[in-house]
Formats: structure tokens, sequence, C-alpha cells
């Protein structure tokens, strides 16, 4: 399949750079297979279109506002750090630019939301095949604590942000509400929409909740540049389905009820586990 069979025009005008008021009155599209037909709706509406017995699953992962901002000292420029991936305390994988400017061995210093250097800093242990910088922190216990004060949230690229304006909104709107376990360097997006009022309309018909956890890493970001789509090598991604999940998925099947899965994040959960374990799902744990 041609890479290029997936380019298309997408008019600037028709980006959405702010949420709506609230989260569920974002517009939904209904496909019906069946009748083979498209209706416009809102997402409030979505209930209507599940039965009672189905199984909503989620992915639980939750945002780290993982874009930071740091100077060399001396130095004017600023170098944006993208955390990627957590392999100890402060020791993380990440994403530079420009990388060039900050070689093996050299360190960078944090800048506050004033844009002064501040007291953490990030030395470059080593970079991978895929030009990723091994970052080790200093001046912390835990960089990861320190992120909701230093860090932005990593909002995709087409989403513009001229000023500081929405951060105190982006922490809280480029989340799920039922996000736990934090991780993700981007959102699972098509759980954004869910509110909790939606989530209890949900049960009274009929409807079970249920998470899995996959932490949306690298691959979002990585651009596709092979000519055929089978090409392109995807970055691994944590994923850990419960053994709750796993038997409310069996039950559901069993007396013959759908699963849905929210968003293509907890789809590849349930593939990848059902690709091995074929006869029931169980607790799995993996990349």
């Amino acid at each position: 399949m041609l890479t290029s069979d997936f380019h298309f025009s997408l008019p600037s005008e028709l980006i959405a750079h702010v949420p709506t008021e609230r989260r569920d009155r974002s517009r939904l599209l209904v496909v019906n297979r069946r009748t083979e037909s498209i209706s416009h709706q809102i997402f409030t509406s979505l209930p209507d279109f599940l039965r009672s017995g189905d199984l909503l699953v989620v992915n639980n992962s939750k945002v780290i506002p993982a874009r930071l901002w740091a100077k060399k000292k001396g130095n004017t420029g600023k170098i944006e750090i993208l955390l990627l991936e957590q392999i100890a305390t402060n020791d993380w994988w990440a994403m530079l630019r420009p990388a060039k400017k900050v070689p093996i061995g050299g360190t960078i210093f944090l800048l506050d939301d004033l844009a002064k250097l501040s007291p953490i800093s990030a030395t470059v242990l080593e970079k991978n095949e895929t030009g990723h910088r091994r970052l080790r922190f200093s001046g912390t216990p835990d960089i990861l604590n320190d992120l909701p004060a230093f860090g932005e949230m990593p909002l995709p690229p087409y989403i513009e942000r001229e000023s500081t304006q929405h951060r105190a909104e982006d922490l809280t709107r480029y989340q799920t509400v039922y996000s736990k376990p934090p991780g993700s360097v981007a959102a699972p997006t098509a759980g954004l929409h869910f509110t909790p009022e939606l989530l209890s309309e949900m049960g009274r018909h009929g409807v079970n909740v249920a998470e899995v956890t996959l932490h949306v890493g690298a691959g979002t970001f990585a651009p596709v540049k092979t000519a055929r789509i089978e090409g392109h090598r995807m970055h691994e991604e944590r994923y850990y389905l419960p053994g709750a999940t796993a038997s409310l998925i069996n039950e559901t099947k069993a007396r013959g009820g759908r699963i849905i899965a929210v968003g293509t994040t907890t789809l590849r959960v349930l593939e990848s586990v059902a690709a091995v374990q074929q006869s029931g799902l169980r607790e799995a744990n993996g990349r």
C-alpha cells in the first residue's frame, strides 16, 4: 500500500485550536455499515448507538507535560526537549531540537516559566539509531515530579499556541477524565470527549466500562518516510491489560455483547494480546 494514498489536503481554517466549552459537545460522525449511510451527531448521543450488555474499553494512560525548554549556559538559543520514555529515575529517552547543538556529554539547563535558567540540568549520555537522545537529569530528586511546573503538554504541531495563555487549560483538557497512570507523551485522543456524566449515562444504558493502559510513545510523532506503508517501522509502546478487564471481555463475548475499543491505542492493546492468547484473554503486560 502506497504512503501517498493517504495524502490529503486539510485547510488550516478547519483545524480546531481550542476545545469546545464542554468535552461531550464535540461532533460525532456515525457510519452505519448496514445501510451505508452517514449521519452527523453530537457526542452526547453516543449511548443511543450502544446496547445494554456492550463493553466499552478505554485507555487510562495519563499524558505527562513532556515538552520542556532549555538553554546552554551563556547561550541565547532555546532548545526544545520532548520526553519520550523513562528508563529509570532522572534517566529518559527524548527528542531534542535542534539536537546538533547538544553533543554527547553536553549539558543544558531547564528554563522556568519566566524563561530563566533553573538549577535542573540535563546531560546527553548517548543517542540511538533513530536520533533520540538519552538524558540524565540532575538538580532534582525526580524530574517526573517537576514536569507540572516546567513542562508543557505535548500538543500536536498543527495546534497553534502563540503564548502560554492556554497552558493551564491544556494541562486539563489534553487529558481524559479517567486518566490514571502517567506515561503518555500524546493523548489517546478518542477518549477526550467523555465526561463523568456521560460515563454515568452509559451505565444507566447497561453499558459496562473497562480499562487498559497503553502509554503513547514516540511513534505518534515519527513521520512515515517510506514509499510503502509496510516499510514503516513502528516504535514499541508499553501496555497493560488488567485481569479484571480480560475477564469482562471474555464474559461479554460469551453472552453475545459487543466489545467497543475507544480509539486505536485501546485497539492495539486488545489486538496484541488476542494475537497471542487465542483461547480467551488473561492479564498481560508487554510491549
